[in-house]
């Protein structure tokens, strides 16, 4: 490949710095290498620029020389199948628009003439005047249809991502070379485009945004339902309501008609094809659209820009996406994503195995099943004389398994494996816990229902439409007893998606289905917390085996691209994400921060400023003196630091009672004296608000000391208190005056109060080891901890020594790594930070590997102050470090 050795980057948009070349050529070169890759660049070092001009760069060089050696064989036309673009056109966009020659008479002819599907004659003998809408076709299994003879039926679409289905896509052909680019959130989607945009790629590549329905939808009755879940299911609602509408199309080369029929959507936003067309048109001719300018187009033409933006897929070059779109399975399956000899850039990839296994996770309630089965009685009750053998049949099964799993979740005490802990007398006054786990196959040999086709059971429920059916009969029921009318959407008076329940029985009943070692189902019963009040129990299949869901990606893409600020540990990424990867397929590189040594003031505090030993370990946290000593030491921050301090708490519940504590004890007061005081809430909906007064705040206090004279208080900034793994921890970044001191408060360790977490400890651990003999079944038992669940699962914990306890070490210094990177993002930035418990303060006659401070990022690491004598030489240190560099800063301006 030209500059294959010495690769060039002309795309970036100015001089870049040498960790920037460094970061560019290591991409390049892995991607010529194929395989898997895992690139680290702390956040600040412009690493989305990198990537963007690295990998698109590699895509075009690509590109020519494939055309270069087609053209040196004889054959002048570019690889990917184009017959007729002019040789004039930009490589990269060669065959962009071309449509499919074939058309839609070339896949009706391409059908057997047992496959062409002919209109349904009305079936007269059932007329159930306003009731027949509910009831569902008669139903023959794909066995049952073979062994009569009879052609496949075309499925249904179900309530999930896989059913979804548009009609009359028109698009070009399949773009070779695709890159998908994908990260957590939209907002870190929508910043990746602006990157974009500052590159000549933004301009010359055909670049496509995927988004949620949540995110994309323009239809403003399903938008007020709010919630997600609730969306999704209104919007496939409607894509079940179509009408039939008869047209014609002109056979091209024959010159006469045919009569064809087609649906039109129940959406408004979707009955107008050539408006879905018009807007492809419009996405393609522009530069890059985030997710808000496909909102902005949608609205501006009157089409709807989420079915718009998936026919655009297959001739994009740059497809940019959210996590769940790229690596959940039937996600991809659904959107047509071809992830064939492409290249996969998963960004903020440091809890990548987490979140992928999380996403074949699922969980029915309690309440759900109560619903789900007495919506199944009242179906039955009304249909049965009129359904068919196949019919009935399923729905029986149906019956039968939410009565199963019902019996599980109920409190009544019996002797059987699936309740440890029967016969336990519980105060109503103490939390209870008893949450048990097993494997797929002991969880369905105990409830009795291994005898059970899933399988079968599941393209049942595809193909026959059945929760839509049951769903909207029971609405109509429940709304007649109570008086009310239920909307389109299948609604009781509670304003409850019946559909959920019915959705949440069919995602857990698909989870039964993966393979006995993959995961482990959870049976959390009812949790008992104080006068009579309670939370509901629920079943829940964790997911596992994620190396397994890995492999898929892999085996397909050319090359797959781990990106993020701090990656590390690697070795606990390959060991559960591509184990069976050979050495040569994986590359890692990591550079350091661009900011120099004196921008950055790392410092383990361990004592406050009355002498007292910070230690925010689980069993002294919340001792008065540590929560009182925690506030001293701020009130003395406050008054050294300029501008902004970001305070992290391990919990929004220990948050609450510091926040209670100092406010009583007059310590938010002489706080608030210096620094208005924000707080994180627990709903994401107002943290945009929280947040824009935070910077307002700081803002304005900046632009009063920069005039002489009109500062008319003594505010010097403003302190937020945020939650490690919350929104701010995760996605906001606290440049320049807005973070010029973040604290973390304690090392926040996940407690082990869950068997999810402790089963996914215990499947760590025994990664690698196929000697390894562990228990299918574990649960959990307060009990014998006097009621401290916490404790319970210390207790568990302490068993495990090897990779286990690593990965329990390793998600509590992931989560600081990620909430101190909130500072220090761009050369000029300056902060410090502050790690305040003595566990961080290093140990000289202890080299203990699994000292903390060890698996900080390594630009931190290396500027660490270890250790210190007293909170007043840690102050100390504070005054000079923001002297320095405010006389820096002045004579830079």
């Amino acid at each position: 490949m030209e500059g294959e050795d010495d690769p060039k980057f002309p795309a970036f948009p100015f001089e870049p710095y040498s960790i920037q070349i460094d970061f560019m050529k290591a991409l390049y070169t892995s991607l010529n290498k194929g395989g898997v890759s895992m690139l680290e660049s702390p956040t600040g070092t412009g690493k989305t620029l990198s990537i963007i001009c690295s990998a698109l760069q590699w895509v075009i060089d690509k590109k020519e020389k494939l055309i270069s050696e087609n053209r040196l064989n004889g054959n002048r036309n570019p690889p990917s199948g184009d017959q007729s673009v002019p040789e004039e056109e930009p490589d990269w966009m060669r065959d962009f628009f071309l449509k499919n020659e074939k058309g839609d008479l070339g896949n009706l002819l391409s059908k057997s003439e047992g496959e062409i599907e002919y209109p349904k004659k009305k079936d007269n003998k059932v007329k159930l005047s306003e009731e027949q809408e509910f009831l569902v076709d008669e139903y023959e299994s794909e066995d049952e249809r073979v062994s009569n003879g009879r052609a496949k039926r075309k499925t249904s679409c179900s309530s999930s991502e896989e059913g979804d289905e548009e009609e009359e896509k028109e698009v070009g052909e399949e773009e070779g070379f695709k890159v998908y680019f994908c990260s957590r959130t939209h907002s870190q989607l929508s910043q990746f485009v602006k990157e974009l945009r500052r590159t000549k790629f933004g301009s010359e590549l055909n670049v496509l945004s995927l988004g949620s329905r949540k995110n994309l939808c323009i239809n403003e009755e399903v938008l007020k339902l709010g919630n997600a879940t609730r969306i999704n299911e209104r919007c496939l609602e409607l894509q079940k309501n179509k009408k039939q509408v008869v047209s014609k199309i002109k056979i091209q080369g024959v010159g006469e008609k045919m009569h064809r029929t087609k649906a039109s959507s129940g959406c408004p936003m979707l009955r107008k094809l050539k408006l879905q067309k018009q807007f492809r048109t419009e996405v393609s001719q522009n530069d890059a659209l985030d997710i808000e300018d496909l909102v902005h187009l949608g609205k501006k033409i009157g089409t709807c820009p989420y079915y718009g933006s998936r026919g655009i897929v297959p001739t994009a070059n740059l497809v940019v996406l959210p996590y769940q779109s790229l690596l959940l399975k039937s996600a991809r399956e659904s959107l047509g994503l071809n992830l064939k000899n492409s290249v996969i850039i998963i960004d903020e990839a440091h809890n990548l195995a987490d979140s992928l296994t999380s996403m074949y996770n699922s969980k029915v309630s309690s309440s759900q099943l109560e619903e789900v089965h007495q919506y199944l009685e009242f179906y039955l009750e009304r249909f049965q004389n009129l359904l068919g053998a196949g019919n009935r049949r399923y729905l029986q099964t149906l019956m039968v398994l939410t009565s199963a799993f019902r019996r599980v979740l109920s409190q009544e005490k019996d002797s059987s494996p699936l309740n440890p802990c029967n016969n336990i007398q519980r105060p109503d006054e103490q939390k209870s816990i008893c949450d048990s786990s097993m494997t797929i196959n002991d969880f369905l040999f105990c409830t009795e229902t291994d005898n059970i086709n899933l399988i079968k059971l599941q393209s049942y429920i595809k193909e026959s439409n059945i929760i839509h059916k049951i769903s909207g009969y029971g609405a109509k029921i429940l709304s007649m007893r109570s008086g009310s009318t239920p909307d389109d959407g299948g609604r009781n008076g509670m304003g409850v998606s019946i559909l959920s329940g019915f959705q949440a029985l069919v995602n857990f009943l698909l989870s039964l289905t993966h393979k006995n070692g993959d995961g482990r189902v959870i049976i959390s019963r009812r949790k008992f917390i104080c006068s009579g009040q309670h939370e509901e129990g629920y079943l829940k299949y964790v997911m596992l085996a994620g190396e397994k869901i890995f492999l898929e990606i892999v085996d397909q893409a050319h090359a797959v691209v781990l990106a993020g600020g701090t990656l590390q540990p690697i070795d606990e990424t390959k060991e559960r994400l591509f184990p069976w990867l050979s050495p040569n397929k994986f590359h890692f590189f990591s550079c350091n921060h661009i900011v120099p040594r004196e921008s950055i003031l790392p410092i383990a505090v361990s004592r406050g400023p009355s002498g007292t030993s910070l230690d925010f370990n689980y069993s002294s946290r919340n001792l008065p003196m540590i929560i009182m000593e925690l506030g001293r030491l701020i009130c003395n921050l406050v008054t050294v630091v300029p501008e902004g301090i970001v305070v992290f708490f391990p919990s929004f519940e220990y948050e609450g009672q510091v926040h209670d504590a100092w406010k009583s004890s007059g310590i938010l007061e002489r706080i608030t004296k210096k620094k208005r005081v924000f707080r994180e809430p627990r709903n994401n909906t107002d943290i945009e608000v929280v947040l824009r007064e935070y910077k307002e705040t700081i803002l304005t206090l900046s632009n009063d000391n920069l005039k002489k004279g009109s500062l008319t208080h003594s505010f010097t900034g403003a302190i937020l208190l945020a939650i490690v793994g919350g929104k701010i921890s995760e996605g906001i970044n606290f440049s320049d005056g807005l973070g010029r001191c973040v604290v973390m408060v304690g090392l926040p360790y996940p407690s082990p109060s869950d068997v999810e977490l402790l089963e996914r400890i215990k499947h760590i651990e025994g990664l690698g080891d196929s000697n390894t003999s562990v228990s299918s079944k574990f649960w959990l038992n307060n009990e014998t901890y006097n009621g401290d669940v916490a404790q319970a699962g210390f207790g568990i914990l302490r068993n495990y020594k090897g990779r286990g306890r690593d990965y329990y070490e390793n998600l509590c210094m992931k989560a600081v790594n990620q909430s101190i990177g909130r500072a220090i993002r761009h050369i000029n930035d300056y902060a410090a930070i502050l790690l305040v418990d003595s566990r961080y303060v290093s140990d000289p006659s202890k080299g203990s590997f699994a000292h903390p401070t060890n698996k900080l990022p390594q630009w931190i690491k290396d500027r660490l102050v270890s250790t210190t004598q007293s909170y007043g030489e840690v102050h100390r240190l504070l005054h000079q470090f923001f002297k320095f560099n405010k006389q820096r800063a002045c004579q830079n301006s």
